[in-house]
């Protein structure tokens, strides 16, 4: 079929489908809002028999008929039970004959106390009919009405666009025809032009006089003289590309059909030990592993790999790698070390927290199970209940620890800008610390004269000083000594809380931060630490800008260095003392 044909057979299409179309939207908007008002009217009339129905239910019959024969519609009263008490379209010696009306929807719907209606065929006319009932009378009053005249209005408002979609099709075709034998000859000269434009020739383009075709041809013109620019754009795009591959923190590999490398950006070689002028191996010859090497197999045979894990020596990657359609693999690689070893130290603080958990749990738990099951005397029940009370508290030490660390690592507390004074500080930390222990070791406090205050949160400097005095007094026995000092060092000052204790070995020394970690456990544990306080102790210090390390050895003590910027770094102007 010509072009001119398919342009008159499509125009013929289009013309029937729209007609088709209006007169259905016509019909069913306007039997709609027709049959909306109907609805409403019956209901209106409905609501008006219900109030004129006498009280006297053998009126009820002649009622019905008088109002029908007024108003042309049908009234049916029923009562409570669904038997028809009067029917405007039957006698009073019918109405034994009448069905129950419990099975009609609009009447369970009035009885329930709502109004509803119902469209069906009368069954005594055999007409479309639409039903309305409303609650009234002795239970339910139900209006009918043929809905006849609903389509006669919707035919009538159809027949003047039948007959304007008819004289459409009988003078557009005809002009489809001509408009479309038309545009065929400057379309077929565009074609021409296009394929010389492929072919790398000189175009002609035709003139059609027509705006659209025209246009057309103005943007075919376009195209041939900007091609060049496109072409220039793509190189752009393809480094831009490359660039962005080559920034990747992800190593990128991609290969040919036969395995060899097409691409390697700057990451993969770093990852796999690779220097950017070496030459590297093709793709299945780069893993040295079983399982990577079958992982690259599958790839290049045509299988997608998605997150699946290799070991390269001591590091662990996530391998994703698709094939390519014209043959070959794409490559990426993610390091996963980095997150393995977050993991590991997450098992580890699980474990941990459960194991110091674990102590004082079952020492409650066995001293309660013992006081329950005997007879104890108040002496030892007291001893009991003691235990009892003092492993509970190690308990919640070990949860506001842990609670005030976490605080402090997700950056949701921001340190406070005063300046405090060490002296009443420490001498405070060191009257809540001491009260607490069994040891009475004697305490000092030496400051240098320009070393009297610290800029920073006063809670956290009263923090410090109890932690570090806490651990200081657990290990330093009654004759020992516990010194604050502090004096300038540079920028800012050092404060050191040193006693006479029994020492830490030179291996534990770097790790003391860490939490829970012990040098001893078992006598930690014994006298009541929870791990935590040293770690809590880093991180104050750090996030108010200073820096801590310890130093000590076997049976000479040990003494923790706080270096504090003489400024707070959150300062923002001078800030007056603050004695706490």
């Amino acid at each position: 079929m010509t072009y001119a044909g398919r342009v008159a057979t499509g125009t013929f299409i289009v013309l029937v489908a729209t007609v088709v179309g209006v007169l259905g939207a016509v019909g069913y908007s306007v039997r709609r809002d027709l049959e909306r008002d109907t609805r409403a009217s019956l209901e209106r009339k409905a609501a008006l028999v219900a109030m004129a129905l006498p009280r006297d239910s053998l009126a009820w019959q002649r009622t019905a008929e008088a109002v029908a024969s007024r108003t042309g519609i049908r009234i049916t009263v029923v009562d409570g039970t669904g038997r028809v008490r009067a029917e405007s379209e039957a006698t009073a010696a019918d109405l034994a004959r009448i069905e129950n009306h419990l099975n009609r929807p609009e009447i369970v719907a009035a009885l329930g106390g709502q109004p509803s209606e119902d469209r069906r065929p009368s069954a005594s006319m055999g007409v479309p009919s639409m039903y309305v009932a409303v609650p009234g009378g002795p239970g339910a009053i139900r209006v009918a009405m043929s809905l006849e005249g609903v389509d006669r209005s919707v035919r009538t408002a159809q027949r003047p666009i039948l007959i304007a979609g008819l004289i459409a099709l009988l003078l557009g075709l005809p002009l489809a025809y001509l408009a479309a034998r038309r545009v065929v000859r400057p379309l077929t000269e565009i074609a021409t032009a296009a394929r010389r434009i492929a072919s790398g020739e000189s175009p002609e383009f035709p003139y059609a006089g027509i705006p659209d075709i025209d246009r057309l041809t103005a943007d075919l013109h376009a195209m041939h003289d900007q091609l060049a620019g496109r072409f220039e754009n793509l190189r752009r795009k393809q480094s831009e590309t490359a660039a962005i591959v080559d920034s990747m923190v992800e190593g990128v590999l991609s290969s040919d059909a036969k395995g060899r490398i097409i691409t390697a950006n700057p990451a993969a070689r770093r990852l796999l030990g690779f220097r950017d002028t070496e030459p590297m191996p093709d793709l299945p010859l780069i893993f040295r592993t079983k399982d990577a090497r079958d992982l690259i197999d599958r790839v290049l045979e045509g299988t997608a790999i998605a997150d699946r894990e290799i070991t390269w020596g001591e590091r662990t990657y996530l391998m994703n790698a698709r094939p390519l359609p014209t043959g070959g693999a794409v490559v990426v690689l993610h390091d996963l070390t980095h997150l393995k070893r977050l993991e590991t130290v997450r098992r580890d603080f699980v474990a941990n927290v459960s194991h110091e958990l674990k102590t004082p749990l079952t020492a409650i738990s066995g001293y309660a199970e013992t006081l329950l099951a005997d007879d104890t005397d108040p002496e030892t029940a007291r001893r009991f209940l003691d235990t009892i009370l003092s492993n509970a508290r190690r308990m919640q030490r070990l949860v506001d620890d842990q609670l005030d660390l976490s605080r402090i690592e997700s950056g949701a507390w921001t340190p406070a800008n005063e300046q405090v004074a060490i002296e009443p500080t420490a001498a405070d930390a060191w009257a809540v610390a001491a009260s607490a222990s069994s040891n009475r070791p004697s305490f000092s406090v030496d400051l240098a004269d320009d070393c009297q205050f610290v800029p920073g949160d006063p809670d956290a400097v009263r923090q410090i000083f109890r932690n570090l005095l806490e651990n200081a007094i657990r290990y330093t026995p009654t004759g020992g000594s516990v010194t604050v000092r502090a004096a300038r060092d540079g920028a800012g000052i050092r404060i050191s809380v040193a006693d006479t204790g029994s020492g830490i070995a030179s291996d534990h020394v770097p790790r003391i931060f860490e939490r829970f970690y012990r040098v001893d456990a078992s006598r930690a544990r014994a006298q009541g630490g929870t791990g935590l306080g040293l770690a809590i102790v880093k991180h104050l210090v750090e996030n108010q800008g200073g820096r801590i390390w310890a130093e000590s050895a076997l049976g000479r003590g040990t003494t923790v260095h706080i270096w504090w910027p003489s400024r707070s770094p959150h300062e923002t102007g001078a800030a007056q003392p603050h004695v706490t």
